[in-house]
């Protein structure tokens, strides 16, 4: 079967035995984008966490056939190295990661926190960002939310009237 979705904003397809094939392994093994890590496989650690429409996701359990013809944006499509989002510069800025592994899914999580939540209370981010860290950054992460939250707010400055009728 093929599946197509649109992956970093190119239209990506992948020829597939089995639907139920987790996204994640699409991801990392056909299409080589490996920055979205697999931790538990069970949808608890976030590791995995890319965007779905917007949305994050766990993608170590998410069916490849809820993603067809769907935007999908990884880490590699969040940002680069000349042209970073909010959140990595961020947790550039504050030295969040020890180890690493689990740090995409981190930004990844936070960035679709701030497209919802745009300057997050530490009780909002305790309640959204439930991904976990081996190394316990949490700290020099809840930094990084909100100085990512100060940054996306200087590009995009909250209350600004969208219809001005």
């Amino acid at each position: 079967m093929k599946i197509s979705m649109i992956v970093n904003g190119e239209p990506r397809s992948v020829e597939l035995a089995d639907e139920l094939t987790p996204l994640l392994w699409v991801i990392r093994d056909m299409l080589g984008l490996k920055g979205t890590k697999f931790g538990c496989g069970k949808a608890a650690c976030g590791a995995c966490t890319l965007h779905v429409d917007g949305e994050a996701v766990r993608s170590c359990s998410y069916p490849v056939k809820f993603a067809v013809g769907k935007e999908i944006t990884t880490i590699e499509g969040l940002g680069d190295a000349e042209n970073p989002h909010p959140v990595q510069e961020a947790w550039i800025e504050e030295v969040v990661p020890q180890c690493g592994y689990c740090q995409p899914g981190f930004m990844m999580a936070t960035a679709a926190l701030l497209n919802k939540i745009p300057n997050p209370t530490d009780e909002e981010i305790d309640d959204n960002i439930i991904n976990v860290c081996r190394c316990g950054t949490y700290y020099r992460m809840r930094k990084a939310i909100h100085r990512a939250a100060e940054k996306q707010q200087a590009i995009t400055p909250m209350n600004q009237p969208t219809n001005t009728k």
